[in-house]
């Protein structure tokens, strides 16, 4: 069906704004930004002002995902990018501005959202904007490395967003299984490699 030239016009704005946003989401990406007032923590700069403007200013990585991680969901804050990566956390925000706080040498983040009825894709991830199907629920958490060491044997609880983090050493590959009211789901995860997922959606309670 033909349309009038000017709501196509919009249309295809609209569009074209979403799969952005949709990527930014995604990739953590951002456009490059201008020089910004820094401090240098390990070989990196950091933008001060960047992290003074979104209240997380004296915060190092750890402390910026536990304070966004385990926040409600409804006090997240709008127009910010915190994307978890095995290196850095990389935070954005809606004035194309961007900064990397470096993570642990010896740990990387792990957001697993277990499932029963629905998921979503996911890579890196999004501590402000992914969202799994159980929020708020209590799951017993087991990570076991490949010698069959028990890393991680715990009852935790969702966090509102439906995620449930776990720190896991860098350098392996281990299998964590979920239980919840008698159904389990197992994965795969690894630390192993820079560009290694730190979104696991695809645990799947049966």
């Amino acid at each position: 069906m033909n349309r009038p030239t000017k709501p196509r016009r919009r249309s295809l704005i609209v569009t074209a704004t979403a799969t952005l946003a949709a990527a930014l989401v995604l990739t953590g990406c951002a456009t490059t930004s201008p020089e910004p007032e820094s401090t240098s923590i390990g070989s990196r700069a950091v933008d001060t002002e960047f992290l003074a403007d979104h209240d997380l200013d004296g915060l190092d990585a750890t402390q910026v995902i536990e304070r966004l991680d385990t926040m409600p969901v409804v006090d997240r804050p709008v127009g910010l990018i915190a994307s978890v990566q095995p290196d850095a956390l990389v935070l954005t925000d809606d004035q194309d501005r961007e900064t990397r706080l470096p993570m642990p040498e010896e740990e990387v983040y792990i957001s697993v959202a277990p499932y029963r009825e629905q998921t979503h894709d996911c890579y890196f991830h999004s501590l402000t904007t992914c969202l799994g199907e159980l929020d708020n629920t209590e799951v017993h958490v087991t990570l076991t490395g490949e010698d069959g060491d028990v890393l991680v044997d715990e009852v935790q609880q969702t966090y509102d967003n439906g995620f449930v983090g776990v720190w896991v050493p860098r350098g392996i590959e281990a299998t964590l299984t979920i239980k919840h009211e008698g159904q389990t789901g197992t994965a795969i995860i690894s630390t192993m490699n820079e560009d290694d997922p730190t979104c696991i959606t695809t645990l799947h309670l049966t």
